[in-house]
């Protein structure tokens, strides 16, 4: 199971965000049938908007948009406080050549472009309070580092941020997937930063320790060196989308008498398909007369 743990260190001046996304990532993978590079790339922004999300609270929604000008378009992924993470790329069969090293070429196929990250607060409760916007420049396109950009822009907090994902040839594609992100508070010790930042350079790249059988803990460690620390809180996390059968009903309702009354008489059902996790709903014909029939107030001709 995948989780998420959210820890501190030196007098809570370090705040420290891990998640395992392995289960998480392939299951969007699966979903969405991304390429191997796209699924890099949306395997990433998934750990990523995770991660942020670990301080909703209950009712909150976040939401990472990357608007990108590569083949892959843009990236969009959404966490609540459940621990709930969806999210899709615009073009799932965008691919690239890996780089000279092997690698997934992730900044090739994001390209240039804007992060967008937005907290809303009530959403479910239809509470319409004033989302909170930030955004920067896509300065890489590996997606860590312009998180970690973000991070020191919009919201003014020095961050470090690892994110990973491992695939392979066969099914599950998706061996190992997972995040870190240190963020420094105000207060923390100038030395200790730099004894942080020097540890996290020479760290294993967090897949390779996911994959040989790592917990978050054992990320924060691995990124941390000798630096203590102790966890405050953990929480499941996985791939669950809020679409359903009724809210697909109540979304082609919402078209209006006339439309659906074109449906009917044109292709006798509708579809359909949730962008966020690919789920496809299906209305028969009596499905939708019912929907005109509650539209006229259940009224009937004679």
């Amino acid at each position: 199971m995948d989780k998420l743990v959210v820890g501190t260190a030196t007098d809570d001046t370090v705040r420290l965000i891990a998640a395992v996304t392995t289960d998480l990532v392939a299951e969007a993978v699966h979903r969405h049938q991304t390429s191997p590079t796209a699924s890099a790339a949306l395997g990433r922004v998934l750990t990523g908007v995770a991660l942020l999300g670990a301080s909703l609270k209950d009712f909150d929604r976040l939401t990472v948009r990357v608007e990108a000008d590569g083949p892959i378009e843009g990236i969009v992924a959404e966490a609540k406080s459940d621990g709930s993470v969806r999210g899709y790329v615009r073009n799932p069969a965008a691919e690239l050549p890996p780089k000279s090293d092997g690698k997934f070429d992730v900044s090739g196929i994001v390209g240039g472009g804007m992060l967008y990250v937005t907290r809303e607060s009530g959403f479910d409760l239809g509470l319409y309070r004033d989302p909170y916007v930030g955004s920067v420049p896509i300065t890489s396109g590996e997606l860590a580092e312009d998180f970690a950009y973000y991070l020191a822009k919009s919201e003014q907090i020095p961050s470090a941020v690892l994110l990973g994902v491992l695939l392979q040839n066969t099914a599950p594609f998706v061996t190992a997937s997972g995040g870190v992100m240190i963020q420094m508070m105000p207060g923390v010790n100038d030395h200790l930063v730099t004894i942080i930042e020097d540890t996290v350079g020479r760290a294993p790249h967090v897949t390779t320790v996911i994959n040989e059988g790592a917990t978050p803990e054992d990320l924060i460690a691995v990124a941390l060196g000798e630096v203590e620390f102790k966890i405050l809180d953990e929480r499941a996390v996985r791939f669950d989308c809020s679409c359903s059968y009724e809210r697909a009903v109540s979304m082609i309702s919402a078209l209006g008498q006339q439309e659906v009354s074109s449906m009917l008489a044109e292709d006798g059902r509708a579809v359909m398909t949730c962008g966020f996790c690919n789920e496809t709903y299906r209305l028969d014909a009596s499905e939708l007369e019912g929907i005109l029939a509650r539209e006229n107030g259940g009224a009937s001709d004679g």
